[in-house]
């Protein structure tokens, strides 16, 4: 499968649930409990914004402080920013990158009807992300940079983009052994 097939598939994947309003289905506080969020994060975060689609939360190890400018890669409806944006308070800036334009009309929307004014949500991939050099305090990511097909591509950008002595905190899924053939050929399987 080759590189276009398979961002395509991730598009596809995530374009859906976007248009059709889809969440994960059971109860999602207990899921995001299970991913290491806590019942005082959670309150902070709008429900609308949970999708129940990460693996982790990047916030809890990178521990944005005031003042400091955030960016998440692959924001969908802003989960993660809108908990860094507390974090963060009213002079610090969080920045929501998603290669969805209608995961990131969402996530204005929330932003805008919720009081979020502290945030900025920007079209763009995350192998060219639309920040500038030496911009960011900490970069967080909740289970997407495994969905790149140029990871080395994508540790470059977030290298450009923070500023020395900047930090990183990553949540995602790693491989301990190489998939199967069948697997691999599966441009549906990518994006879940």
């Amino acid at each position: 499968m080759d590189d276009k097939t398979i961002k395509k598939s991730v598009y596809d994947f995530y374009d859906n649930i976007a248009k059709e309003d889809k969440k994960v289905s059971g109860n999602i506080e207990d899921l995001n409990k299970s991913l290491g969020y806590t019942k005082e994060n959670l309150k902070d975060i709008p429900k609308e914004s949970q999708l129940g689609l990460g693996c982790g939360n990047p916030s809890e190890r990178g521990k944005p402080q005031l003042g400091e400018t955030v960016a998440d890669l692959g924001s969908g409806r802003g989960m993660d920013v809108f908990l860094a944006s507390k974090l963060v308070g009213k002079n610090g800036l969080v920045i929501g990158i998603d290669s969805n334009y209608k995961m990131i009309e969402k996530s204005r929307e929330i932003a805008s009807k919720k009081g979020f004014i502290n945030t900025e949500f920007r079209l763009g991939e995350i192998e060219y992300l639309p920040i500038a050099d030496n911009f960011l305090d900490l970069l967080i990511s909740n289970c997407v940079i495994n969905l790149s097909t140029d990871k080395e591509q994508v540790y470059k950008e977030i290298y450009r983009v923070l500023k020395v002595g900047g930090r990183i905190s990553i949540s995602d899924i790693m491989l301990k052994k190489d998939l199967n053939e069948e697997i691999k050929k599966d441009p549906n399987l990518y994006g879940t």
